[in-house]
């Protein structure tokens, strides 16, 4: 735990400090909506994977879950540059500007819950995956619930 704190403190550092970097690459607001809509969808779509592994919908392939959380694990950091001030729109409520503060916690419990599910993978221990899993959902879906549109 001590050294996911450590991952996920020197991540929020450098994001913090590119942040206004990042967010003049952007040149429009909608062009940050697209950008962090894109990162959701690729996160999405290797979460799905994972979960059809989880729900026994697809044979378990320690190589195709491992690759898939990895994804999701890398993915996790990238969205939040986007959502500066000024991008308000696309699936975001108007919380995620209004409660900055519970929003940056919900978003770093959901990094903390997608580093774990990357090591249960790579360890390649189907029931620590699913419990894993069934964190990293929680925090996704948790997020969802209080700054997504419905």
């Amino acid at each position: 735990m001590k050294v996911q704190k450590i991952i996920l403190t020197t991540s929020a550092a450098a994001l913090a400090i590119s942040a206004g970097i990042a967010f003049a690459q952007f040149q429009k607001p909608e062009d940050a909506i697209k950008y962090r809509q894109s990162v959701f969808t690729v996160m999405s779509n290797s979460f799905g994977k994972i979960g059809a592994v989880v729900k026994g919908e697809v044979p378990y392939n320690k190589d195709e879950v491992a690759k898939n959380a990895a994804i999701v694990a890398m993915m996790s950091g990238l969205p939040w540059q986007a959502f500066g001030p000024g991008t308000e729109g696309g699936k975001a409520q108007s919380e995620v500007w209004s409660d900055g503060a519970k929003f940056k916690a919900a978003s770093e419990k959901m990094q903390l819950a997608v580093v774990d599910l990357n090591k249960a993978a790579q360890s390649g221990d189907l029931e620590s995956i699913k419990k894993a899993f069934g964190t990293a959902g929680a925090a996704c879906k948790g997020c969802h619930d209080d700054f997504r549109k419905k």
